[in-house]
């Protein structure tokens, strides 16, 4: 059996990203550890917070729900702030994970690899799929805290920019969605969600988990503008979106795998 190590941004990423491959791993009888970077707390304030309560409090139970839901076993805080999106101010607080110092940060998230002894790492792809500066500097601090724990195996969730197209068109031609959002328009960093196909490694089917990533999602229910707008989905609709997983994974042949990256 192996052991995986799924880091992520903020509270509610990896029940949006990784949640399928999480809950099919745990299955498997696999050992499964989520790292949060940042306490997400620049996410939607709910108004039903109750006295003393905070935002990151609220978020703190609602990642562990979710994570209770998908089965893992381990979850890792490693405190950063949340950065917000990108070009906000709170870019550039002092204790925000965009400015966090790539070597510092690593060897917080490389003294996790090591405790654990991980087969395998996943953070995003170099542009963290839409430019959130939490994402991009998951990628950075993922690829070296691998470097010096000595993990052998580095994935990185991402999007398939060809596949979100044909179903945003599926999508606009069953009167679904109007043609106001441009799937290969640059977003707020300049560059186009998620990677072409192309350059894609892995496409791992988890439509049989697809039920238990929608409540992975629904447990994070102050997010109502992102897990919220999810979760408002048809079923048919969200199985459609998220029942496919993308992953790169350098060193692996030119070409995207239909299949399971623990199997192969």
């Amino acid at each position: 059996m192996a052991t995986l190590v799924f880091v992520h941004a903020h509270p509610d990423d990896e029940a949006s990203q990784t949640a399928g491959s999480m809950a099919r791993a745990v299955a498997e009888g696999h050992r499964v550890v989520v790292v949060y970077a940042t306490n997400g707390d620049h996410g939607d304030r709910p108004d039903d917070l109750a006295a003393g309560e905070t935002l990151v409090d609220r978020r703190r139970v609602e990642a562990a729900r979710s994570n209770e839901v998908l089965g893992t076993h381990r979850v890792v805080w490693l405190g950063y702030a949340d950065s917000g999106m990108h070009g906000w101010d709170q870019n550039d607080h002092e204790a925000s994970f965009a400015r966090a110092d790539v070597e510092e940060a690593a060897g917080r998230l490389a003294e996790v690899l090591g405790e654990e002894r991980a087969d395998l790492v996943t953070g995003y792809d170099w542009h963290g799929g839409y430019g959130h500066p939490d994402h991009v500097k998951v990628h950075a601090v993922v690829k070296r805290a691998a470097e010096l724990a000595g993990t052998p195996r580095v994935l990185e969730v991402t999007m398939n920019r060809d596949a979100t197209r044909l179903q945003f068109r599926a999508a606009v031609a069953a009167g679904l969605a109007d043609e106001s959002w441009d799937p290969d328009k640059p977003m707020d960093d300049g560059i186009p969600l998620g990677t072409p196909e192309a350059e894609l490694h892995w496409a791992v089917d988890v439509s049989p988990w697809i039920g238990v990533k929608r409540e992975a999602l629904a447990s994070h229910a102050s997010q109502v503008s992102d897990a919220g707008m999810m979760i408002a989905m048809p079923e048919e609709a969200f199985a459609a979106m998220f029942g496919v997983e993308y992953y790169i994974e350098s060193g692996r042949p030119d070409g995207m795998v239909p299949g399971w990256f623990l199997s192969q």
